[in-house]
């Protein structure tokens, strides 16, 4: 039981209450102290909320479950200010690895560097300067959009790339003046030397391959419960980890609920769709029921697919990674399998492309209602199409903290009419009746949902500037977006995402009112207690856990 609080419900028949109490995982009364103090028996844990806000549990609305555990075993390269600092964690790296081992990190972005590095080749550094540090062993750092990867020349031999090797359908092997691989590879370029990783891995006997799975989903729970997630919705998992996953919501072991997208090539799709949907496996914990495709890359590393060339490389339009007939071919997969389709689409071109293979199967398929097929990232588009997400019911799933995190570049990109126009235009596609959710792309960014709150209803960047302001939610479109709204993409808007009598007992509740504090205040603001289905998962020390 909680009590003595501010229970905010986004239920708008009860908006708030003072007093909650949950018995079998689901909500049996909400109302004020007097009301719900009847439920108290022999064994009820009592809360004392203090006056502290308690919220439906948030929900993230778009990451990478596993690889948040992958980062953490990892080289953290998020804070990095220049090559430089990059180039130093390598070596520490290097001195204490085994001989052979790769060495592996994520997070980087040349765009937030302080200035380029010297050489550079479009603002990338040359794989000399990483050759001189990592003592022989292979090095990979990912960029922080996950579409591109930086190498060393240990890593271009082990994948066979030379200045002969052409570049891949939908990737790019950065060369130099010269001609030969700087040692930058972009989205399906990283193929190769990703699979000279994997064949390292491989070495491992599946006992230890296992435990180190095992090992990244811990980790990630344990992280995404500490910022006060209660369900995480994951952008694409390969059947085999959603084996583990199901295995361990049926032994209780989650810790939090998971809502999965395959991400699997459509001829192996066809034969598994059927067995591994699933709504709620594990007690609620599981659900399967998603497909997960790529339209194209990433703004940051020059991948998104745009309409008209960047304006900072007016040779590029970006790249198109799958072809749209391909994901044509998803699509109708997924209408006879009853999933989701949720495509990754970033540039203008991109997501007029997927609106346009969505519109295509709706029209052929008219039988079929309330689909929610969902465009994951929906960043930059173009005007005419704003209104199609609406017209046609597709959900824009957003992350508030890309928008802060790469305005710096937005412009250069983009340049200031298309940046305008429709980059992330949260208020434009609310406007046309979208339901618009939220969330990190962990570990892409940080999954805390208290950083992406603050973005959302400040769009604040760093140098004090404030990225097209007429577009930021108010606070409460801000918490909405990250509770109801997530649970509608999911299906799931009936057992949560709201706080109401007979729903899953997801609470998060937090030191300070995120609803009414100044927005200096908001970042400040510490998890307490994380809530999943009436039991505390996390329980922070000192007044909750910081960020």
């Amino acid at each position: 039981m909680l009590r003595n609080g501010k229970i905010a419900t986004l239920n708008p028949a009860q908006p708030t209450a003072q007093a909650l109490a949950a018995r079998g995982g689901r909500i049996v009364a909400l109302g004020g102290d007097a009301e719900v103090q009847q439920f108290i028996g022999a064994h009820t844990r009592i809360i004392d909320l203090r006056g502290q806000l308690a919220i439906p549990g948030f929900i993230e609305g778009h990451g990478h479950f596993t690889g948040i555990g992958e980062f953490r075993l990892g080289l953290d390269l998020r804070d990095a200010l220049t090559w430089d600092d990059i180039l130093a964690q390598v070596a520490r790296a290097a001195q204490q690895a085994q001989p052979g081992a790769w060495i592996v990190g994520r997070g980087w972005h040349q765009s937030k560097w302080a200035a380029p590095p010297d050489p550079n080749v479009e603002g990338f550094p040359l794989h000399a300067s990483l050759d001189a540090v990592s003592g022989g062993h292979p090095v990979l750092l990912e960029h922080a959009s996950g579409h591109a990867s930086f190498v060393n020349g240990r890593v271009l031999e082990l994948a066979g790339i030379t200045s002969s090797t052409p570049d891949p359908n939908g990737g790019e092997i950065l060369k130099d003046a010269a001609g030969n691989p700087s040692g930058l590879l972009r989205e399906a370029a990283q193929g190769a030397a990703k699979r000279a990783l994997e064949k390292w891995r491989a070495q491992r006997t599946p006992a230890e391959q296992a435990a180190d799975l095992r090992k990244m989903i811990d980790l990630a729970a344990s992280e995404c419960l500490a910022k006060g997630i209660t369900t995480f919705e994951d952008a694409g998992s390969p059947p085999s980890t959603v084996d583990v996953f199901r295995r361990m919501a049926e032994n209780h072991e989650l810790g939090l609920r998971l809502w999965v997208m395959l991400r699997e090539a459509n001829q192996k799709l066809e034969g598994d769709l059927d067995r591994y949907r699933v709504a709620g496996a594990g007690g609620g914990f599981l659900t399967v029921r998603a497909i997960k495709r790529y339209m194209d890359g990433a703004l940051g590393s020059r991948g998104a697919w745009l309409l008209e060339p960047y304006s900072d490389s007016p040779a590029s339009t970006g790249l198109n990674l799958e072809d749209p007939a391909d994901i044509r071919r998803t699509a109708e997969l997924a209408i006879q399998h009853g999933y989701q389709l949720c495509v990754h689409a970033i540039g203008d071109r991109a997501n007029r492309e997927v609106l346009n293979v969505y519109e295509s199967v709706f029209r052929e398929h008219p039988e079929q209602k309330d689909l929610r097929w969902r465009i994951e990232h929906a960043q930059h588009l173009n005007a005419a199409d704003i209104p199609r997400f609406g017209q046609l019911g597709v959900i824009a799933a957003m992350q508030g903290i890309h928008c802060t995190s790469d305005a710096p570049f937005v412009i250069l990109r983009l340049g200031p009419k298309r940046a305008e126009e429709g980059a992330y235009v949260w208020q434009k596609l609310m406007k046309s009746g979208a339901i618009v959710g939220n969330g990190t792309d962990a570990p892409v960014e940080n999954v805390s949902p208290i950083a992406c709150f603050y973005a959302t209803v400040t769009r604040k960047v760093k140098d004090g500037s404030v990225f097209y302001p007429d577009q930021r939610m108010s606070r409460q479109e801000a918490l909405r977006s990250y509770t109801w709204n997530n649970a509608y993409a999911a299906f799931e808007e009936k057992v949560k995402g709201s706080l109401e009598l007979g729903k899953l007992a997801d609470v998060t509740v937090l030191s300070r009112d995120i609803l009414t504090v100044p927005d200096d205040e908001i970042l400040s603001t510490d998890v307490v207690y994380t809530i999943v289905g009436g039991k505390v998962a996390f329980e922070g020390t000192a007044g909750g856990s910081r960020r």
